[in-house]
């Protein structure tokens, strides 16, 4: 299923796509999709509806982040190794882990909002996992059975914040719409290689970034396998997973993102996000 949020934002309605790519409203049968209904069991549940039974809803309205107020929202840094090189850094022999603050998540095609006092906004398209079950200590083999399915994330990067002042990177990783995440998310039965999936990112119309997640340097399987052993991962929980090179923090000279840029991004079968930039 791809299961979306429509609607003004705060007042999201749940729904999904039917095979017609209609978006059907599902709140008669789901609340919201968040911590306490994203569960595989839940989810099961809706694959068993009739979609043609449910109201349609109209496509010209908004969507927002496909998932609502997760526990955690956890980040996995220099996960491509072109993007280690890129920045100057030596690929990592552990997964480097970081968090974004949940405040941070907006929707595919919210505008991003630059603070007053940011001078170096990036950008960053990331295959992103949601967890659907209780997960602790668990091994490489079990951690396909803990996944309900997967989105894109734009992990938005301050890099001065990030970077150049002290203490850890959450600090340029979590600003007001840092986060943009979806369109929807696809459960993990549509996805037949999680491991070969294209990712495209392009500013103005100009192509930065083209990777694919076979390069990653640790896989899904093995982060939520990795996290499990420092922490619990509960149902809605968002891992995002890495970005390819492309940053424009890699660039020489330097590209930074500017008032009025229009970033379009896409996954393989995850859709895609469009946004554009505004002072906060």
């Amino acid at each position: 299923m791809k299961l979306l949020r429509v609607g003004e934002k705060g007042k999201e309605k749940p729904a999904t796509l039917d095979k017609n790519s209609k978006i059907r409203d599902l709140s008669s049968h789901i609340e919201d999709f968040n911590s306490d209904n994203l569960k595989l069991e839940t989810v099961s549940k809706l694959k068993n509806i009739n979609l043609d039974t449910l109201p349609e809803i109209k496509s010209s309205e908004r969507i927002g982040a496909c998932i609502n107020k997760p526990g955690k929202f956890v980040a996995i840094g220099l996960n491509y190794s072109d993007h280690a090189k890129e920045t100057g850094a030596t690929p990592p022999s552990e997964p480097i882990v970081f968090m974004k603050a949940t405040s941070c998540i907006s929707g595919p095609y919210d505008d991003i909002e630059m603070p007053k006092d940011s001078s170096k906004l990036d950008w960053e398209v990331e295959l992103a996992i949601v967890i659907g079950k209780e997960t602790k200590n668990i091994s490489e083999k079990e951690a396909s059975d803990h996944i309900l399915g997967y989105c894109i994330v734009n992990d938005v990067s301050e890099r001065e914040w990030q970077l150049e002042k002290s203490g850890q990177w959450v600090k340029g990783k979590s600003g007001d719409t840092f986060g943009p995440t979806g369109p929807y998310l696809v459960t993990q039965d549509e996805i037949s290689d999680i491991n070969n999936l294209n990712l495209i990112l392009e500013v103005n119309g100009k192509k930065m970034q083209s990777g694919n997640t076979k390069n990653m340097i640790f896989n899904v399987n093995f982060l939520i396998s990795y996290l499990s052993k420092f922490m619990s991962l509960q149902p809605g929980d968002l891992i995002t997973t890495g970005t390819p090179a492309g940053v424009g923090m890699g660039m020489k000279p330097q590209v930074f993102l500017k008032l009025g840029d229009n970033i379009k991004l896409g996954i393989d079968f995850l859709g895609e996000q469009n946004s554009k930039v505004v002072i906060k």
